[in-house]
């Protein structure tokens, strides 16, 4: 029988409470059996200043999904210490699982509409499915015809909480707390991650 793998990759700088109902939606919503939440790396569309060590957010991710049993973390990309490239993850996770498993990568509308310059995007829209989060300003009808065949769209209202608003809080000393998950929260409290105005 197939396994149904949703692939959540990101900067996860800090992860927070929009990526986990994101997840949680996906899993409901296209009947997967696990998500795999990988942290990249050295993302190759970001600008790499403040973004915090790959020890950091790996624990981060780790304490956020603690508890969900169909909620795995993959240190694949942090291993490899090089730009996170997609095309080489799904490679590497269908080398791992199989011919057996179906392959959903789940992705932002902003981001979907960037993905022609992604590495190999061509064949990256072969190897797996998409599971479409929206994101407020983007439509599906802004996307090209080939791009709209070979993707799902998740039914979930725009999640306006994000990982740069969170570092920004930070550091004006807003509060933060019921934007992360509680045990991401203690740990920036306790490390300082991000700065010690963590309110």
């Amino acid at each position: 029988m197939a396994i149904r793998l949703g692939i959540f990759g990101g900067t996860f700088n800090p992860i927070h409470i929009g990526h986990l109902i994101i997840a949680q939606e996906s899993l409901s919503q296209f009947a997967l059996d696990k998500i795999i939440f990988i942290p990249a790396a050295i993302p190759p569309h970001k600008n790499l200043k403040g973004i915090a060590s790959a020890e950091h957010r790996l624990q981060m991710t780790k304490l956020a999904i603690s508890g969900n049993p169909q909620f795995v973390v993959s240190d694949l990309e942090l291993k490899r210490r090089d730009t996170s490239y997609t095309i080489d993850t799904i490679r590497l996770l269908q080398k791992k699982y199989g011919n057996t498993a179906v392959l959903y990568f789940i992705i932002g509308m902003d981001a979907l509409t960037e993905i022609y310059t992604w590495k190999k995007a061509e064949e990256l829209l072969e190897l797996c499915r998409f599971i479409v989060a929206p994101r407020t300003g983007f439509t599906f009808s802004s996307l090209d015809a080939t791009i709209r065949r070979k993707i799902k769209i998740l039914r979930l209202e725009p999640i306006n909480i994000s990982a740069s608003e969170i570092r920004k809080r930070i550091k004006n000393g807003k509060p933060i707390r019921y934007f992360l998950p509680e045990k991401v929260y203690q740990y920036l409290r306790d490390s300082s991650v991000y700065g010690k105005n963590v309110g």
